[in-house]
This record gives C-alpha cells, structure tokens and sequence, in this order.
C-alpha cells in the first residue's frame, strides 16, 4: 500500500524559516521531520511513498508530482493518485506531524471494521492554559498544558480507493466535504492512539521537536 505525504503547506506561522523552505525540510535534530516521518513508516515495513508537493517543492526534491501552490489537501491527494494511475486503498498523513502509531494495528482496524475511510484519533496538549468562566469569574484556571479530553485529526490514515471519487476538484479540502461526506454515513471511523502524536506549526513547536530528540526519552515518536 502506497503512503501518501502532504507536503504542500505554507508554513505561515514557522516566521521566516517558513518562506525559505517547504514545512516537511524543517529539521528536528540532523534530518527534516519528513525524514522523521518516513522513518517511522519504513521501521515498520510501509516503504512505497508519494509525495504531493506545493510551496518550495524545490527545496524538497523537483521530480516528483507538483500539485499545486494553492491546491486543496484533498485536490493534493487527487491529481497525485491519477498521475501515478492507481486503482488501489493507499494510506495518507500529513508532512508536518510525528506519532508513534503502529502502522500494521492501524491498517488492521481498518478492515476490520469495513471502513472507507479510517483517521488517527489522538488527544493533544492543549496550547494554552484553561479557563472556565461563570459569570465573569473565573471558576477555574490550569497553566499545565495538559492533555485535554477531546480528540482531533491526527492524519495516518487509510483510504478505500472509491474514495478519490468524493474529492471534486483541485480546490477540494480533505478535511472538509469528503471527510464530512463519510462521517454522516458512518463510514468514517477512528482509530484511538493514546501515545506520542504532535505537529510542527510553530516556531515553539520546531524548538519543543528539538528538545524532546536530545532529551533522555529521545524521539518518543519513534516506534
């Protein structure tokens, strides 16, 4: 099964890094974080990759598939799969994120279950502190940073391969009317991962990848 890595994002919010190289060649300790990414596949025998390229693709590699300045995740997705000619489920995730999600536990619950499609449910650390407020008062405040109770889109998915057709065009988001098409169908499931999952938005977030490789828990994203 191929994997397909979005690596088409600005990067807006990396500062000036952001504009000189595409997010996925930001580095985390010697190598870019989709080295990290690749890593994590191959240690886990997944080693077919496709990689859907937009901002600075030079900066990336020049001979693979362009998709695009401003395409849309999903039109990402599209005109990579019709330019290699597929007919087959492939897996996705996105360029800029790092978990140590077992592949093959991933891959079996989605057949399992008859999924069409199947996305890696995960609970981040909040951003910010927590503050409840009641009437103007705050009734509870928590700096920690602590993970919080709701899961969001962690990327590493599976892709039943009738699912391409749901994507319209170029400026299609993947997260938008295709996902949403399949949740109220219930053909959209998730796949719960308790473990390491965070992405590379920020400048902060560049720095927190850093200190965790040279840490003495070295990489937690690392299967």
């Amino acid at each position: 099964m191929k994997t397909f890595i979005l690596c088409g994002g600005f990067g807006t919010r990396l500062d000036f890094e952001g504009t000189l190289i595409a997010k996925p060649m930001v580095r985390i300790g010697k190598e870019p974080i989709l080295m990290h990414i690749i890593q994590n596949y191959t240690d886990q025998g997944i080693n077919d990759f496709v990689f859907c390229l937009g901002h600075k693709s030079n900066t990336i590699i020049n001979n693979l598939i362009y998709t695009g300045l401003n395409t849309g995740t999903g039109g990402r997705i599209k005109k990579a799969y019709k330019t290699l000619n597929l007919d087959e489920d492939i897996m996705m995730t996105y360029g800029d994120g790092l978990s140590n999600v077992s592949i093959k536990r991933l891959i079996k619950f989605h057949y399992k279950n008859n999924a069409k499609v199947t996305l890696t449910a995960v609970k981040p650390k909040e951003r910010y502190g927590i503050l409840k407020i009641t009437n103007n008062k705050i009734t509870y405040f928590n700096n920690e940073n602590k993970k919080t109770d709701t899961y969001i889109n962690g990327g590493y998915f599976v892709v039943d391969k009738s699912c391409i057709k749901k994507i319209n065009n170029s400026n299609t988001y993947w997260e938008q009317k295709p996902l949403n098409f399949f949740a109220k169908k219930k053909q959209l499931l998730a796949f719960k991962h308790e473990g390491f999952w965070k992405s590379l938005d920020t400048l902060k977030d560049k720095n927190d990848f850093n200190k965790l490789y040279k840490s003495k828990i070295k990489s937690p994203w690392k299967i």
